[in-house]
């Protein structure tokens, strides 16, 4: 599973002075140098995390790490597809954000969307990016998402993050793994991002098979404040790590 570090929260720190602090390429770079697989970045339409000029200084910057992925994330109905055609990203996620959305909360509805969605998903393609669609963890929306072109699902995990340590937990994780199966029988790659951190990460892995990437951007800024952005980001590797392990171990 691949670690992608969404930059998003330290862009939003760097935005309440005018000094340009932190900055957002910097912490990249230690992301990228501590072993990170990617970035990730999601540009909202008001400006509050990165932005237009972050985009392109991150993608000069990735340039120089070709074994590192970019994932744009947003509402291709919004802006997205602006940035796709400025930086050719690896990789879109396609996000149904309104416009002032605090933060991302559901998925697709690909029955009411599909359409509009097709043809930017062939857009994308164009460009040469990877399409991965942001959805529920609904086993029946796959055949949908794979009809439609996208090449990937980001499973929406914070409804299993709100469950983690509970009575739920085992309920919501079986039903991420049918999604996920679900998704891999029609030829889908699985991402999966949301409230994903160091404690409920391992678990989630475990029992979701197959997940290719996830993103992780909120737990891991707040844990860089503590322990610093490479060692977090090594952290985060490691816990990677301990879910394959356990995962071959009972295999």
């Amino acid at each position: 599973t691949a670690l992608s570090v969404n930059l998003n929260k330290i862009a939003l720190v760097r935005n309440t002075r005018k000094l340009g602090i932190p900055s957002v390429a910097k912490f990249a770079t230690i992301a990228l140098e501590a072993g990170a697989d990617g970035i990730t970045v999601h540009p909202r339409p008001d400006g509050r995390h990165v932005r237009g000029d972050d985009v392109s200084e991150l993608a000069t910057l990735l340039a120089r790490w070709p074994a590192a992925e970019f994932n744009i994330e947003g509402n291709p109905l919004h802006q997205l597809m602006d940035y796709v055609r400025q930086v050719r990203p690896q990789q879109c996620t396609f996000v149904p954000d309104e416009t002032g959305a605090f933060t991302s909360d559901h998925g697709w509805d690909l029955a009411r969307d599909g359409g509009m969605l097709r043809p930017l998903i062939d857009e994308a393609h164009a460009q040469g990016a990877r399409v991965s669609l942001f959805m529920d963890a609904d086993p029946q929306s796959m055949k949908l998402a794979r009809e439609l072109g996208a090449d990937r699902v980001e499973l929406y995990t914070e409804p299993y993050a709100l469950a983690f340590g509970t009575a739920d937990q085992a309920r919501l994780l079986a039903r991420y793994r049918a999604a996920a199966e679900a998704a891999q029988a029609v030829g889908l790659g699985v991402n999966a991002g949301h409230d994903l951190n160091r404690d409920n990460l391992p678990p989630f892995l475990c029992a979701v098979p197959g997940v290719l990437e996830v993103s992780i951007g909120h737990a891991l800024t707040a844990d860089a404040l503590e322990f610093g952005m490479a060692a977090t980001v090594r952290m985060f590797l490691a816990a990677i790590r301990s879910a394959g392990a356990a995962t071959r171990e009972t295999a």
